[in-house]
């Protein structure tokens, strides 16, 4: 009863991944089709919420829900295939917290640079700063919880450079956040970086699952 109890964990799992997998796609393809869908918004002085207002913003708005949901999924997977160190544990919750975020991201639109300030604005402002905190948090936990897991040992390494990768990211976007700095191209080197650690991250989980399957059937 026990391996059944765990096998059908794991199966979840790996579900959990492969549905965050699909996400985290959905929102990359959406993002790269809008840069050609809306020339107007050029990438230098333009930030990807940008495509969440005017024409075509509901496309935008589906993958702030796209990314929620990826969050959430891999979030659920991470609870029970990932590290249960008390990093791995606050690592998921941060990601929860990030679910939530995205959320509120996707319902609250931005204010545009040459626009009034906003209510609306404000709250996506105080969610992107959030969100941002809250997934550097999680990535950098998560790396020092697979250092102390068995399972998820031979990802530490990547897993830690994708960490500083992002807080690296996050300093180039935070030194060009003023009027006539290329702060666009930065919000996009720190998104990309971002997808490449979820990617990564819902892959391992979904290796990790498979594995511990096998395991348990080779001890079956």
């Amino acid at each position: 009863m026990g391996q059944q109890i765990a096998d059908r964990r794991l199966v979840l799992s790996r579900r959990f991944a492969e549905v965050a997998l699909a996400c985290f796609g959905y929102f990359i393809v959406v993002l790269v089709l809008l840069h050609g869908l809306r020339p107007d918004y050029t990438p230098v002085d333009h930030m990807i919420s940008d495509y969440a207002v005017g024409r075509l913003g509901w496309v935008m708005t589906t993958a702030f829900v796209a990314l929620a949901m990826g969050c959430l999924m891999l979030g659920l997977g991470m609870a029970a295939a990932g590290p249960k160190s008390l990093p791995g544990r606050a690592a998921v919750l941060l990601l929860w917290v990030v679910t939530l975020g995205s959320l509120v991201t996707a319902i609250f639109p931005t204010d545009l640079e040459t626009a009034a300030t906003t209510t609306t604005g404000n709250i996506h402002t105080a969610s992107f700063l959030v969100n941002v905190f809250s997934v550097i948090l999680c990535a950098l936990l998560f790396a020092v919880s697979f250092h102390q897991s068995e399972d998820w040992r031979g990802y530490r390494w990547i897993g830690l450079a994708l960490a500083i990768a992002l807080l690296a990211a996050f300093v180039a976007q935070f030194l060009t956040l003023h009027r006539g700095a290329p702060y666009g191209l930065t919000n996009r080197l720190f998104v990309a970086v971002l997808m490449v650690w979820f990617l990564a991250t819902a892959r391992q989980l979904r290796r990790v699952a498979l594995l511990r399957q096998s395991a348990l059937t080779a001890k079956a």
